[in-house]
């Protein structure tokens, strides 16, 4: 989370998400808190900043002090302990302790167990408990993208975009089963309909608003340096609503931006910096694979003039490592996979560029295009990096030299 985003996440106050506090809180009331997150559907404390949206600030003592404080308290006091992360960050020469939690399994401070409303903690009602505890054990084997999204329903999905899945004109009865039987509504652990992660994904143009999926978008920026700077920045966008929208959106900034120089021989040759092909193929995996149950992060693109990198969270799945990419598949999202691999272009520019009508087709070639089209153009191997819980693709611009 860079500065402009904290503060913007300040701006909109407490919900059922982020929560301020002045100061570390008392042990049980700061379990209680993160605890109530984890049940939930993850979030962030921010230590420092008071109710009324006030930076206040700590010392840089008790930034360290908290830290360890925070960590001390989710080991021994929330059973079984929680995942989180500590961030320090410095904003106008103040320092905050962010605590970033994922939704996790069922917790519970002192046999009491928590969760968000709004931006208040509650307790569970053992009734409830059962239900949320079953949901749970049903997610541990349930695909990510097959998940409901709280707090949503059909009538947040967009006709028009979901019945590119459910095809043929129905009546309201018939369409809602046919929308569930693709698993684009699906019903929480209450029995209600609610959309699916990938009905969100693919058929919203609204679901980066929609907790936990509001960072479900690309962030493009080009600079004419070779580091991020934002002196040197030259554009930035924000690329959300559907998947495949998101996919064509970067695609075409990318080749706003690719560089083409021209070489006078028999007839005239192009060169771009980057093979428009393989940056197609980097943004379909990103965008289809990332994993989007890791709150508060997005896929991010960055243009350099001597490279492309796209960055997207998560860690490789089933133990696979960086060099295992080339000659393995993995599907992270089998559904929003198979909703693309549905979709055909509608533009027969963008089916010519990238040597085929749809945005996925199942023969596993899209790592061996980038490694071999990029390595071609430019001499130099595309690299794949883990880094922070996220995967790295490097793409080096054609004409730059080997440092």
């Amino acid at each position: 989370m860079d500065e402009l985003e904290l503060l913007q996440r300040i701006e909109q106050g407490e919900n059922a998400t982020t929560e301020f506090k002045v100061e570390c809180p008392h042990r049980d009331k700061l379990a209680q808190t993160l605890s109530a997150f984890a049940n939930s559907h993850g979030g962030i404390l921010i230590i420092g900043v008071g109710d009324d949206k006030e930076i206040v600030g700590l010392t840089h003592d008790e930034l360290e002090e908290s830290a360890d404080r925070v960590v001390e308290i989710c080991q021994d006091l929330v059973k079984p302990p929680i995942h989180i992360k500590t961030i320090h960050k410095k904003m106008n020469g103040k320092f905050l302790l962010l605590v970033e939690v994922e939704r996790q399994s069922m917790h519970e401070v002192r046999g009491i167990y928590y969760e968000r409303q709004g931006n208040r903690k509650v307790r569970i009602s053992p009734e409830r408990l059962r239900r949320l505890t079953e949901s749970r054990a049903r997610e541990a084997w349930m695909p990510y993208d097959e998940q409901p999204v709280p707090e949503t329903g059909r009538s947040c999905l967009d006709k028009r975009l979901y019945q590119r899945f459910t095809r043929a004109e129905t009546d309201p009865e018939e369409e809602q089963l046919l929308l569930c039987k693709r698993r684009l509504l699906v019903k929480d652990s209450r029995g209600r309909l609610r959309a699916s992660v990938a009905g969100m994904l693919m058929c919203s143009q609204m679901a980066h608003e929609h907790h936990p999926l509001i960072n479900s978008y690309v962030d493009a920026v080009c600079y004419r340096g070779t580091r991020r700077d934002a002196n040197d920045q030259i554009d930035a966008k924000k690329f959300t609503g559907p998947l495949d929208q998101q996919i064509v959106d970067s695609f075409n900034f990318v080749r706003k931006h690719n560089i083409v120089s021209a070489k006078k021989t028999l007839g005239r040759e192009d060169h771009p910096q980057y093979s428009i092909r393989a940056v197609f193929e980097g943004l379909v995996n990103a965008v289809t694979h990332r994993d989007y149950s890791i709150y508060g992060s997005k896929i991010r693109l960055f243009i350099y003039a001597d490279r492309l990198e796209i960055i997207s969270p998560g860690e490789l799945p089933n133990s696979l490592t960086t060099d295992d990419l080339p000659y393995h598949q993995f599907t992270r999202n089998p559904l929003l996979a198979k909703l693309l691999s549905e979709l055909t272009f509608e533009s027969p520019q963008m089916s010519n560029d990238v040597s085929r009508r749809k945005f996925i087709e199942e023969r596993g070639e899209g790592v061996p295009i980038i490694l071999q089209e990029s390595e071609q153009l430019s001499g130099r191997t595309p690299e794949y990096m883990m880094r922070g819980g996220q995967l790295y693709l490097t793409i080096h611009a054609a004409g730059t030299s080997t440092p």
